[in-house]
């Protein structure tokens, strides 16, 4: 019989772990943090979260059908992705320190949070990785009781990093001058467009 502790405390650990590797949905949250506040920042950190516990799910339940069709549309996805941070990059590059991070706020918490699940879930690497992770300690197909633990427990992990990154970021941003955030606006923005130009340099190649 499984223990679902371990299971749960297995998806812990990969969700925090997963969540907190840095790319542009780690910088765009913490933008949205410093322009709209903690709260914004932490649904929007929810966001990525749910589209994490939703891939953890597919590879815990064994889901081949649902990773294959993913997988095979890794390269329209990432021409797609690609091309939308490459203009989100520019837009932040361009923006003063709270415009575009700020519009969510205005549009509400439920735009701030489908808005980043959505780009999380077209990122075709997050379910390789829980994928590739999950097969290497056998916890793909972990029968339904299983994968309802690792999913609850990869949703937990990733959502308890968002909730120390926002709140740091919150805490820290506070003491920031306009010319900072504005800085930080070029620094982020120049790193998001990175990350576009190789996303859709790789889509296009493949």
């Amino acid at each position: 019989m499984r223990d679902l502790r371990i299971d749960v405390l297995s998806g812990l650990g990969f969700g925090f772990a997963i969540a907190a590797a840095v790319g542009p949905i780690s910088l765009f949250c913490m933008r949205r943090t410093l322009a709209a506040g903690f709260v914004v920042g932490l649904v929007s950190g929810l966001g990525v979260a749910t589209a994490d516990a939703t891939y953890g799910g597919v590879a815990a339940f064994g889901l081949t059908v649902v990773t294959d069709a993913l997988v095979g549309a890794e390269r329209v996805l990432a021409i797609v992705v690609g091309a939308f941070l490459v203009w989100l990059g520019y837009r932040t590059i361009r923006s003063g320190p709270v415009e575009v991070a700020a519009v969510p706020a205005r549009r509400g918490l439920a735009a701030a949070y489908a808005s980043i699940l959505g780009l999380t879930l077209m990122n075709p690497m997050t379910i390789i990785s829980f994928g590739a992770l999950f097969a290497g300690v056998g916890l793909a197909g972990s029968g339904f009781a299983g994968g309802v633990a690792v999913t609850l427990g990869v949703f937990a992990g990733s959502a308890s990093w968002w909730l120390v990154l926002t709140g740091s970021v919150a805490a820290f941003g506070s003491r920031l001058t306009l010319r900072a955030l504005r800085r930080i606006n070029v620094a982020s923005g120049l790193l998001v467009l990175g990350f576009g130009i190789v996303a859709f340099a790789k889509g296009v190649a493949t």
